[in-house]
C-alpha cells in the first residue's frame, strides 16, 4: 500500500515532468535551465534533484530502475519461449513502465531531436544490452553448427535493440499515429526473414 508521503513525493515528481516537458517543449531542451524548471514547479533547485539525478533524468527517467525492469522481465519469461519473443515482453513492459502513451511520445521526439538527450539515450541502451547478452545466453541451446551461445546472444539483443530503436523514432515521426509494437514486429520481420 503506498503511504501518503509517497504518493505526495509521486504527485511533486509528476508536477517537476510536466513542468519540464511544458517548456523543453516551448522553449528547446537545451534553453531551458533547472532553475527554471524548479520556479516554475514551485520548489527548490535542491529538491528537485532529489527527485531527478540530473536535467537528462527529466526526459530518459530512472535509467537503472527501467533497464533492471527489462532485464528482471526478460529473465521471469517461460523457459520455452525465445529469446526474441522473451525480449519483446520485456520492452512491451518498460515501454508503458514510467509514462502513458501520450507523454512517451512527446519524450521519444524530444531525445531524437536533442543530440545531447540521444547521446544519453545510446549510452543507456549499450548499457542494458550488456546487461541482457547472459540472460539472452541462457536461452540459447548450442546446437550443431550454431554460433556460440555468446555470438548469438549479443547478435539477438543488439538486432532487437536495433528494432526498437527504429520503430520508436517512426513511431514519434508519424505523431504517434502508428501502433509502436506493430512497428517493432515489422521491423523484426525485416530483418529475421529478408536479411
Amino acid at each position: 500500500m503506498t503511504t501518503l508521503w509517497e504518493r505526495s513525493r509521486q504527485v511533486a515528481a509528476q508536477t517537476v515532468l510536466d513542468t519540464a516537458v511544458r517548456l523543453f517543449a516551448e522553449q528547446g531542451y537545451e534553453q531551458t535551465t533547472i532553475a527554471q524548471i524548479a520556479r516554475e514547479a514551485g520548489i527548490s533547485q535542491r529538491s528537485l534533484f532529489r527527485y531527478f539525478g540530473t536535467k537528462e533524468d527529466l526526459v530518459c527517467g530512472d535509467q537503472e530502475a527501467l533497464g533492471e525492469l527489462l532485464k528482471r522481465t526478460v529473465e521471469q519469461q517461460p523457459a520455452e519461449m525465445s529469446a526474441w519473443d522473451a525480449l519483446r515482453a520485456g520492452f512491451e513492459v518498460i515501454l508503458t513502465a514510467n509514462h502513458p502513451p501520450e507523454r512517451a511520445l512527446e519524450l521519444s521526439r524530444l531525445i531524437f531531436d536533442t543530440p545531447s538527450l540521444r547521446s544519453r539515450y545510446i549510452e543507456k541502451r549499450l548499457r542494458w544490452q550488456a546487461e541482457l547478452v547472459p540472460v539472452v545466453r541462457a536461452r540459447l541451446g548450442n546446437g550443431p553448427g550454431q554460433p556460440a551461445p555468446d555470438t548469438q546472444a549479443k547478435a539477438i539483443v543488439a538486432t532487437v535493440f536495433a528494432c526498437i530503436d527504429t520503430a520508436t523514432e517512426l513511431w514519434a515521426g508519424h505523431g504517434g499515429r502508428v501502433d509502436l509494437a506493430d512497428l517493432y514486429d515489422q521491423c523484426l520481420a525485416a530483418v529475421r526473414h529478408h536479411g
